[in-house]
């Protein structure tokens, strides 16, 4: 049996750890002990360490010491710092991208360039700034706050902003452009366009491409999609693979632009292997591009993995074979539903640590299975949270998205801290 090394320790690590210690022996690198990642190393015969998972001279002995012969990376920041080049010059089976391979997300210029180069038909009018100078000059374009703010750098999901919805007038938008500016010494502006978004989700052995079913995403903190991004509140997925608001077609637009831009980054060399996703609208004019992130989203990673009809660690062999397929990475049909917890502080002011009893048991009985994020256990069913992300999620499925929906809020129903907080629509399907 494989040893395989884990680094991170959200939800998305959370189902990762879940899928992998089924097929491997898992171990993991976390900077607190994740009660999810702990109890799936235990279980598989791992180990795990509480250090800093940054630190590639730990995770250097820590591979030697336990004989570790893969690594599994799904962070962006750690994949941006060069986790899995590390892993590579270790002589391990990788699961991620280089450094230079999550440039696809960790620069959303780059990302850009490549589009322009691959689909011009699919970029949204934008332009990248450098200078106060050119700031100015851009904003005398709009007349209103009908544009996007895009950092050039990672943001956990939380950066993006739109104007009218995350900002209010045009001198707003110009305060946030310059604050980007000041950050990164670039900063994206982006005109506004009406239309769904959606994302499109698929594994990659370097040169193959397998798409997953098609995840639906709730990126705002409160119900009926109100106040600021997120992380993303809820995610659910459909039996068809498929959203209400998407055909086939739009998914193979986007599937060969992914392919596309798999080529593109791995001319030279194998750069890009693992999960790549894209952030697309479908709007009146056609599928525009959004974006691309060089990994997993959280929580889409979550109801993904839990599709995996071929297990998770064969379709990694593939992966490191190059012989992935749709014949060898099959996926069950059925809907997902998932919901996150938080701490009612969070997304709105710095969120102060919280004690929280949760009673898992009882969310189990109930057929819900918990995904622990920030938080670490304390005792029994006592919990605090850890920095001032979310907290848990909570996953079902069913043969109905009402179904499904039911079983995860039935299973909270009393067994949710009153300290804590989760949207209560997730099903809901908005237009924007």
């Amino acid at each position: 049996m494989k040893k395989c090394l884990l680094l991170g320790n959200g939800g998305r690590e959370a189902v990762l750890a879940e899928q992998i210690g089924k097929g491997f022996e898992l171990y993991a690198i976390m900077p607190y002990c994740n009660p999810s990642i702990a109890e799936e190393v235990e279980k598989s015969g791992g180990k795990y360490l509480i250090g800093d998972p940054f630190d590639k001279e730990l995770v250097k002995k820590f591979v030697q010491e336990e004989g570790i012969e893969a690594m599994v990376v799904s962070q962006d920041n750690l994949l941006q710092e060069g986790s899995i080049d590390l892993a590579k010059t270790l002589g391990l089976k990788t699961f991620g991208p280089t450094s230079k391979g999550a440039k696809l997300e960790w620069s959303k210029t780059y990302a850009l360039d490549i589009v322009k180069k691959l689909a011009p038909e699919m970029i949204i009018k934008n332009q990248s700034i450098t200078t106060l100078e050119e700031l100015e000059e851009v904003m005398k374009q709009y007349e209103d706050d009908s544009f996007v703010i895009k950092p050039e750098g990672l943001t956990g999901g939380k950066g993006v902003k739109v104007g009218g919805i995350h900002f209010k007038g045009k001198q707003e938008g110009f305060d946030y452009a310059k604050e980007c500016l000041e950050q990164d010494n670039k900063v994206i502006v982006q005109d506004k366009v009406e239309g769904r978004e959606f994302t499109v989700m698929a594994l990659t052995d370097g040169k193959n491409i397998v798409v997953t079913p098609t995840t639906f995403d709730y990126p705002y903190r409160f119900d009926e999609d109100k106040g600021p991004g997120t992380g993303g509140m809820g995610c659910l997925s459909f039996k068809n693979g498929l959203l209400p608001f998407l055909e086939q077609e739009d998914i193979d637009k986007c599937s060969k632009l992914i392919q596309d831009t798999i080529q593109y980054v791995n001319r030279d060399s194998l750069e890009f292997t693992g999960v790549i996703y894209g952030g697309f609208f479908k709007c009146k004019q056609g599928i525009k591009f959004i974006e691309f992130n060089a990994r997993f989203g959280d929580p889409e990673a979550i109801n993904v993995l839990n599709l995996f009809e071929t297990p998770f660690t064969e379709v990694m062999e593939n992966i490191w074979e190059q012989k992935l397929s749709q014949s060898n990475c099959k996926f069950k049909k059925n809907y997902t539903f998932t919901v996150y917890v938080v701490s009612k502080d969070y997304a709105i002011q710095k969120a102060e640590p919280c004690q929280f009893t949760l009673d898992t048991k009882s969310i189990k009985e109930k057929g819900a299975k918990i995904y622990f994020a920030s938080t670490k256990p304390v005792k029994d069913n006592l919990y605090t949270s850890v920095g001032t992300s979310r907290l848990f999620a909570i996953h079902t499925n069913g043969n109905t998205l009402e179904e499904a929906k039911q079983k995860a809020y039935n299973a909270m129903e009393n067994n949710i801290d009153t300290k804590l907080d989760y949207r209560k629509d997730i099903g809901e399907i908005y237009e924007h």
